[in-house]
């Protein structure tokens, strides 16, 4: 009887010296989460600026609700110099939300495409952003595939960069051996090697902008971006990053403007587990020469992906009210 005592009372020992440990765990999880939700939420206040156009496309009837609606986002991605007014945009990416499935479409925008820029004429949609900022980019991607964008996040490369050094770097697949020049513009600083390579975030960015040394130009380029940007989803998403976040919030303050608020950005997680789901659409064209370089687009290349991210965000034509420019091409001066 005593023996058996004792080995009762060292089992409930080995029980208590378990869930000490367990109970620390979980009492700095949610310690350290209601830091970096207060830490977040302060970061995306200081990041907000709305569209002049107000809350909602001109493209939609009511506003969306990211947590219950399918909506999209245009990422713009800016190499802003110190004391530059304006800038043009390095990468345009148009990415559409469904929520009934948690699925993401997106479609990297060739920065030397020749759109139509409102006000403006023709031109590199790249100029849209230098001519009338955010608004004027966002007004020439609904203009081009004639699908609202609903919601935008302007990042300057320097978050980019502290991003991808805040989660240790991500790993991606480098097509071909080459040297570029690094955010400082040193010629040939950085070179990366053929095949699996795992990159910090100043090759990740020369990884990215890489274009005169791939024979498919901005296609290319184009790839490279969603390759890195399912890199960082991932790596974003996985447990071993919780501890991370801190120096990811880091990065963003003060290299990041949108018009998504703390709420709107936390009705996203969903997303990130769905890696899979993300279907990347390719814009096709071709190069055009004249003195002037420009991305030719092919006509039948735009209208499938404007009826792919159709589809995708269920838009219902007897609701959905078509682009005016698109019936009466009308122009506005910025």
């Amino acid at each position: 009887m005593y023996r058996k005592e004792i080995r009762k009372r060292k089992k409930r020992h080995r029980r208590r010296l378990v869930l000490i440990p367990l109970f620390l765990i979980i009492f700095y999880t949610i310690g350290y989460g209601s830091y970096l939700t207060f830490k977040l939420a302060n970061a995306t206040d200081n990041s907000i600026e709305k569209l002049k156009r107000g809350e909602k496309s001109d493209l939609r009837e009511d506003k969306v609700d990211v947590n219950k609606d399918n909506f999209s986002v245009l990422f713009i991605g800016v190499d802003a110099r110190e004391g530059e007014r304006v800038s043009r945009s390095d990468a345009l990416i148009l990415a559409t939300f469904n929520k009934k499935d948690n699925s993401v479409k997106m479609v990297s925008i060739p920065r030397d495409s020749y759109v139509e820029i409102s006000g403006v004429g023709m031109d590199k949609i790249n100029h849209a952003h230098a001519y009338g900022g955010v608004d004027l980019a966002v007004k020439s991607v609904e203009n081009l595939f004639d699908v609202p964008v609903d919601h935008y996040v302007r990042v300057d490369f320097k978050a980019f960069i502290d991003i991808v050094d805040a989660l240790g770097g991500v790993e991606v697949n480098v097509p071909k051996t080459f040297s570029v020049q690094d955010s400082k513009d040193r010629h040939d600083a950085i070179t990366l090697h053929e095949g699996n390579q795992q990159l910090d975030g100043e090759e990740a960015l020369a990884f990215v902008r890489m274009r005169k040394q791939d024979p498919t130009g901005d296609i290319g380029r184009g790839e490279r971006q969603r390759q890195v940007i399912k890199a960082i989803i991932e790596k974003g998403a996985s447990f071993s990053s919780i501890t991370k976040y801190d120096d990811v919030i880091d990065g963003l303050e003060g290299n990041i403007q949108m018009d998504l608020n703390f709420k709107e950005i936390v009705g996203l997680h969903g997303y990130a587990g769905e890696i899979d789901k993300i279907d990347s659409l390719e814009l096709k064209g071709e190069n055009s020469n004249n003195g002037v370089f420009y991305y030719i687009l092919d006509e039948t290349s735009v209208e499938e992906i404007s009826n792919s991210f159709k589809a995708h965000l269920e838009l219902d034509d007897d609701k959905y009210e078509k682009s005016p420019e698109a019936t009466n091409n009308e122009s506005t001066s910025y």
